[in-house]
């Protein structure tokens, strides 16, 4: 007959190797889940890493005083990529003086002055437009400032890359002020301030970091956009400085195609290029991540 100590004696046991088992069952369930988060990080990286590899080993041996100081010649007899790397540090600059202001007004109109509803519509709007393929972007541009002057410029593929930017800065903006804290804005309005100016001298100033982050980051993406640019800027050999209305080239351009022709020497122009393009899209982004990690650990 068991007595009630040895009961309890045998219940404890039979508890504790329970523990131990369910211990030993969670034990290798975390192991096995962080082994496979490890494994899906490593996938996602590995992409980048492969193209920031290959593309330096191709590129960087191409990368040279003449690419960046010289025009291109034709049939491949040398030159650089001077016309591209001039039509980049002119359209793209354009197309950010028309996307930040409409953009970061449009953020700011949704996150402190638009109803839930007009709120709703407008972030679906710019949802969409992000969604858009930026050929059909191209294409619209296309129809409406190429077509009827019958003449390819380099206003046109402004145009289309600050299209493809606007969404991405008024999302960013909008979600940068909805980081504000609301007590800042109602100390400010109990001071009796208008709305209007407690949006520009408080809210704005205070989420300004993360607009300027939006911003360079939709720089950077405009900066590697293509098929927008082969319907409204087209590419031109000629260095064109301040001529809008005319052909331009830019970075993108001329490595499609310099990467379709038969002559060895304009592929490797086309992966000099590359590298480049790479090169200044992975700096943007290092300083946007540099200044949003200094921001935090500042705060």
């Amino acid at each position: 007959m068991t007595t009630p100590m040895a009961a309890s004696t045998e219940a404890a046991t039979r508890a504790r190797l329970t523990g131990r088992r369910t211990a030993s069952r969670r034990a290798v369930t975390d192991r096995l889940m962080r082994t496979l988060a490890l494994v899906a990080t490593l996938l996602c990286v590995l992409p980048l890493g492969a193209v920031l590899i290959f593309v330096t080993i191709n590129g960087i041996g191409a990368l040279n005083i003449d690419l960046l100081t010289k025009a291109p010649r034709a049939l491949g007899n040398g030159g650089g990529a001077l016309n591209a790397i001039a039509g980049t540090l002119q359209m793209v600059p354009l197309a950010a003086l028309i996307a930040v202001p409409v953009g970061v007004a449009g953020g700011v109109y949704v996150s402190e002055f638009a109803g839930a509803r007009a709120g709703r519509v407008v972030r679906f709007a710019a949802d969409v437009l992000v969604g858009v393929p930026s050929i059909l972007i191209g294409l619209f541009v296309f129809t409406f400032l190429v077509l009827p002057f019958k003449q390819f410029n380099a206003f046109a593929g402004s145009v289309s890359l600050a299209l493809i930017m606007v969404p991405v800065i008024l999302r960013t903006t909008e979600e940068m002020l909805g980081l504000v804290p609301r007590s800042l804005r109602e100390g400010a309005l109990a001071l009796g301030i208008p709305v209007w100016r407690t949006v520009l001298s408080v809210v704005i100033p205070t989420g300004l970091g993360g607009i300027l982050t939006g911003v360079m980051l939709a720089v950077a993406r405009a900066m590697g956009e293509t098929a927008p640019l082969l319907f409204t800027a087209l590419g031109s050999r000629l260095v064109n400085v301040g001529d809008f209305g005319r052909p331009m080239d830019a970075l993108p351009l001329f490595i499609y195609m310099n990467a379709r022709q038969p002559y060895e020497a304009q592929n490797q122009q086309a992966w000099g290029a590359a590298f480049l393009l790479m090169l200044i899209v992975l700096i943007i982004n290092v300083a946007v991540r540099a200044r949003t990690w200094g921001r935090q650990i500042g705060g």
